[in-house]
């Protein structure tokens, strides 16, 4: 008999043992891309902007990264090809 109550209270508290809630944690990770020297940035001056467009008729900007110089890394798309132009703050064409 003893062994039977014994049992019964052991099936019990490994029951009770699963009917805990588990605790969901969120983390959220922000990172930083540094390429060279250059760090990724939302968006670039009007003047790059304007130059992009009158050197690539049809420009998409998809990401643009700026370093120390004020030289920006932009990748682009025209026509759906990818690239990536360097160009400085007065929207001018760098050769890298």
């Amino acid at each position: 008999m003893k062994k039977l109550i014994l049992s019964a209270a052991i099936v019990l508290g490994s029951l009770s043992m699963n009917a805990e809630t588990p605790v969901a944690t969120n983390q959220m990770v922000q990172t930083v891309n540094d390429q060279d020297g250059y760090k990724e940035v939302d968006g670039v001056p009007a003047a790059v902007k304007k130059g992009l467009d009158a050197a690539y008729p049809g420009v998409v900007l998809e990401k643009a990264w700026v370093n120390d110089k004020k030289e920006y890394k932009i990748e682009i798309t025209v026509r759906g090809e990818k690239s990536i132009v360097y160009t400085d703050a007065s929207g001018n064409i760098l050769k890298k």
